[in-house]
This record gives C-alpha cells, sequence and structure tokens, in this order.
C-alpha cells in the first residue's frame, strides 16, 4: 500500500476558513463556528483508507476523551467519483458504525483540502484557541498491518503539552497515509 506524508503546514498558519455540510445531520459546519476560546482540531479522512480504518477507533477515542477541551471536526475531500467508497453515505456509515461524536464534513470541490495542504488520509491539523497552527503530525507510530496498536500517542503528547499552556514540540513527525484522491485537474501545486 502507497504512503503518502503529510506536507507539514508551516507551524503558526491561521485556521482556514471553510463552510461544508456535515454528513450525518446534513447542517453546515464552518470554521467560524469553531473558532472560539478552545483548541481545534481538523482531521483529513475518508471512508474507505487502511490507514483510516487502523485508527479509526482511537480517533473516536481521542476525541471523546478531549471532548470538554477541545473541538474536532473531520473533513472528506476525495472524489468519490473514482472512489465512491467515500461517499458522504459511506461516511455517515462509518461515522455511526464507529460512534464518531464531532461533526464529519463533505469538501465536494476539494478547496478546503487545498487550503490546508492537506494530502493524505488521515491528515491531523491542532490549532490553539488563537487559531494558529501548533501541531500537524503524525497520530502515532502505528501503521496498518503492523503489530503497534494505535494509541494517538503523538497526537495526544502535543494536545497535553498545548493544553497545560506551553508549545508543542515542533519537531513533529508527518502524518502517513493514502494520498487525498484528487479530480481530474484538481491535483494542487503542493502535491505534485
Amino acid at each position: 500500500m502507497a504512503q503518502t506524508p503529510s506536507t507539514m503546514l508551516p507551524l503558526g498558519t491561521q485556521l482556514p476558513t471553510f463552510s461544508l455540510p456535515e454528513v450525518k445531520t446534513d447542517q453546515v459546519i464552518s470554521s467560524q463556528e469553531l473558532a472560539t476560546d478552545k483548541p481545534v482540531l481538523v482531521i483529513f479522512l475518508c471512508a474507505h483508507c487502511p490507514f483510516v480504518l487502523h485508527a479509526k477507533d482511537e480517533i473516536a477515542r481521542i476525541a471523546d476523551d478531549y471532548a470538554e477541551q477541545i473541538k474536532v471536526v473531520a473533513i472528506s475531500s476525495n472524489d468519490v467519483d473514482s472512489h465512491p467508497d467515500d461517499s458522504p453515505e459511506q461516511l455517515k456509515q462509518l461515522a455511526t458504525d464507529t460512534g464518531w461524536s464531532f461533526p464529519v464534513c463533505y469538501d465536494e470541490d476539494q478547496s478546503v483540502a487545498q487550503a490546508f495542504h492537506a494530502a493524505c488520509t488521515p491528515d491531523f491539523f491542532l490549532f490553539d484557541a488563537n487559531q494558529e497552527l501548533v501541531y500537524r503530525g503524525q497520530l502515532d507510530d502505528s501503521r496498518p498491518g503492523s503489530e503497534t496498536p494505535a494509541t494517538g500517542s503523538d497526537l495526544r503528547k502535543a494536545l497535553d503539552t498545548l493544553l497545560a499552556g506551553e508549545q508543542p514540540d515542533p519537531n513533529q513527525k508527518p502524518s502517513m497515509g493514502c494520498n487525498i484522491k484528487w479530480k481530474p485537474g484538481n491535483e494542487p501545486e503542493y502535491f505534485a
């Protein structure tokens, strides 16, 4: 299975603005309503990726464990014409089956993925309460097919450090996963 690393968007980048439909409720979720006095964790994922499926339960645990302290939103940007398993209906099913308590949005035109410089699934972006990027690294060292269970150790360490009032270590390992499935002619320059 091919592995694509995160682009490692520069730390300090402001939370990009977006407004997207949520697959479970059909309500629109905006970055403005997320940008309160809490940190925001944005996760790019999809329904079919083995890396996401490997991490899905730990992603749920992290969202639940930190529910009082942060806001979490997931975004899928894959081209559903080439990958129908990533349709909003399939995302809704995965979110329901896994018990994800956070919004799962669909980025049909892929503009939000481009604004974040997202490259893979899963791709994690943690913004502080001022909406500045403080972490854009891996969940942990586990990978599909490995004997290492998903613990979320890297992301949890960044969250705990941030919530303790400190900045996460800037030496971060990129997330690794399947590449975002771009629509023909839509592949961004940063990804090429």
